[in-house]
């Protein structure tokens, strides 16, 4: 096999390899500013230069120590593009970035393909992977017991494998549902008896940062999808809807039998003491409760983690907890922020697909801050587009349908995204592409175009 020649290579040590890890924050313990970091690892004499495709020049001379997640983990995937390898590895590049970020850093990862370079990518994010990949191979199995490798394919019949939950040349089937996305989501029309909560214009100054919302309202049902760059005001928002903040101007109206769940960005903002077990009881969840075993511990996995220590779980398995303690409360109104982060692919369907079922089941509504475009695209029903200049002034719509959201807000990132004509996922057109300027152009449709398929690479 081609992996028999590989594996010589790099025992003899012919073959250098360089891994951008999964976790990022061990960067902050070094004392050290952007610059001074990547000038450490730069053997291609071109930190500048990367520096500025990846947007880190403005914050150069800023201790790492100070960095956001998104700013972090560009400078964690810049020292791995400057280091001079035969191999280089990307574990989970997209985390904390948001979507004009995802397509930047993917651009710069195809940038180091070339003969007798390998470039390899672990991504949960479909629509980043789809864009960045040549080919893919699906890995499935059991979490925890084992692991199967699939055959390597083209990179959109992996995906569309993996959407089917079945390998057709190997006859496996490692799912026994297809993920199902709508080509043309139909507007929802919603009674006035419906509406849960209401806000006025409301406008919202923290420092230098101004937030200006349009009106809106939030109904039984509803998931609504909060999309953005990061640094535009969208956890503002939230925080203004659930009473952490007060408004400028303008009014939140909340019923006084209206309660609140809230799953927090940062999963470093819960306090890790304890086992997940008195967690769960001291956030007011009944693990014992059948129906919540059935429809949100089981598809979530909580069940193996209950006796675990908070601060010994995995992101990716505090992110479950944390999702499950938001949807395990009765609640009126659900937000959660950044529940995919951390997550595979596997689990942010289950996490998608309960959201959408309690949602409707309870007669609640629930918002989602969220960058997996893909994962927005299958679990909301309308959506809210954040826009303006991250970190100085940011306008969020009121709530739309979402042909007309995601149109918007791909318009405002200028990509076009297409929909695969078997799947229906959403696929990113390679900017400047023929079906790019097609659909900018012609169509006028940024998001919702399902064309006949021919491969780009």
């Amino acid at each position: 096999s081609e992996l028999q020649p590989y594996m010589q290579k790099l025992a003899n040590g012919k073959l250098r390899a360089v891994l951008k890890p999964q976790a990022i924050d061990p960067l902050r313990k070094l004392k050290l500013s952007v610059g001074e970091a990547l000038a450490k690892v730069d053997e291609r004499g071109a930190a500048r230069e990367v520096g500025g495709a990846l947007g880190l020049l403005e914050i150069w001379d800023r201790p790492l120590s100070y960095l956001s997640g998104g700013e972090l983990q560009k400078v964690a995937i810049a020292a791995a593009v400057l280091r001079d390898a035969q191999v280089y590895l990307f574990d989970e590049p997209s985390s904390y970035l948001d979507v004009r970020e995802r397509l930047r850093v993917a651009g710069l990862i195809r940038s180091l393909v070339r003969p007798g370079v390998y470039v390899i990518v672990v991504e949960h994010d479909l629509a980043v992977l789809d864009y960045v990949s040549d080919i893919v191979s699906i890995f499935y199995g059991e979490p925890g017991a084992y692991g199967v490798v699939g055959l390597v394919k083209g990179a959109r019949a992996a995906i569309n494998a993996y959407i089917e939950g079945y390998i057709r040349e190997e006859n496996v089937r490692f799912r026994d549902y297809r993920i199902e996305f709508h080509e043309h989501p139909p507007p929802v029309q919603w009674p006035s008896e419906s509406v849960i909560m209401r806000w006025s214009s409301l406008e919202k100054t923290l420092g230098d940062f101004q937030l200006r919302v349009g009106e809106g309202a939030l109904h039984k049902g509803e998931v609504l999808g909060i999309v953005g760059p990061n640094g535009i005001g969208k956890t503002t928002f939230v925080r203004m809807i659930v009473g952490e903040l007060e408004p400028d101007s303008g009014w939140v109206e909340r019923p006084g039998t209206l309660t609140l769940s809230y799953k927090p960005q940062f999963l470093g903002e819960v306090k890790l003491e304890g086992s997940v077990r008195e967690y769960f009881k001291e956030s007011g969840v009944n693990f014992e409760s059948s129906v919540l075993q059935s429809e949100l511990f089981r598809p979530l996995r909580i069940a193996p983690l209950l006796d675990s220590q908070l601060a010994e779980l995995s992101g990716g398995e505090l992110q479950r907890v944390l999702v499950a303690a938001a949807l395990g409360r009765e609640a009126s109104i659900y937000l959660l922020d950044e529940p995919m982060a951390y997550l595979d692919v596997e689990q942010r369907y289950a996490v998608a697909r309960v959201v959408k079922r309690l949602t409707a089941e309870r007669g609640a509504a629930t918002l989602v801050v969220e960058h997996d475009v893909v994962a927005v695209d299958f679990l909301s029903t309308t959506l809210m587009v954040f826009t303006g200049i991250p970190g100085k002034r940011g306008e969020g719509s009121s709530p739309v349908d979402m042909r007309k959201g995601m149109n918007a807000f791909l318009r405002e990132v200028d990509l076009t995204f297409r929909r695969d004509p078997q799947t229906k996922r959403p696929r990113i057109n390679k900017p400047g592409s023929w079906l790019d300027r097609y659909q900018k152009e012609v169509l006028k449709e940024y998001y919702y175009a399902v064309l006949e398929e021919k491969e780009e690479r």
